[in-house]
C-alpha cells in the first residue's frame, strides 16, 4: 500500500509557514523565494489554513479593495484539512478532488511533519503504478524472481 509517508522519504519535510496576520505581498515574496504554491497559516504550532496561488487569484476576482497588504487570513482556505503518515495516496486523491483543495498538511500524533501537494500525489501514484508494473512483467517473464 502506498501512503503518505512514502511521498515524504522523497520530497522531505520542510513546510513554509506563515501568521494568519502575514500581508499577502510578504507571502508571495516568501513562496517565490522558496518556490512553493502555498504556505501553512499557523497560530503558533496549530494549522490555521492554507495561502496558496489558487487563493490569491480567487483575491484578486473576489475582492474589490484587495491589496498586497491584505493579511492572508483574508484570503486563506480555511478550516485545514490535514492527513497522517499513514494515510493512503487514493484517499488523499478522494480527499483533494472532493474539497477541490490541492495542499494537505500532513500530520503525526498532531505535530506537524510535512505537506503534500496534488502534484507530489500524481508523481507519486504514477511512480507507484510503474513499479507495479515492473514488477508483473518481470513475474510474467521469470526475471527477478528467485533470482
Amino acid at each position: 500500500m502506498f501512503v503518505v509517508q512514502d511521498i515524504l522519504k522523497t520530497k522531505g519535510n520542510e513546510v513554509w509557514s506563515i501568521a494568519p496576520d502575514t500581508p499577502v505581498g510578504e507571502a508571495l515574496k516568501l513562496m517565490t523565494e522558496h518556490n512553493v504554491g502555498a504556505l501553512l497559516v499557523t497560530e503558533g504550532e496549530r494549522p490555521v489554513g492554507v495561502f496558496s496561488e489558487r487563493d490569491l487569484a480567487r483575491g484578486l476576482v473576489g475582492y474589490g479593495d484587495f491589496s498586497l497588504n491584505t493579511p492572508v487570513s483574508t484570503l486563506m482556505t480555511s478550516p485545514v484539512i490535514t492527513v497522517t503518515p499513514t494515510t493512503t495516496i487514493e484517499a488523499c486523491m478522494e480527499m483533494m478532488t472532493d474539497k477541490r483543495i490541492r495542499h494537505l498538511p500532513v500530520l503525526k500524533e498532531g505535530n506537524l511533519v510535512g505537506i503534500i501537494s496534488i502534484g507530489d500525489v500524481v508523481k507519486g501514484m504514477l511512480r507507484h503504478k510503474d513499479n507495479t508494473i515492473r514488477h508483473l512483467e518481470d513475474y510474467i517473464s521469470g526475471t527477478g524472481y528467485g533470482h
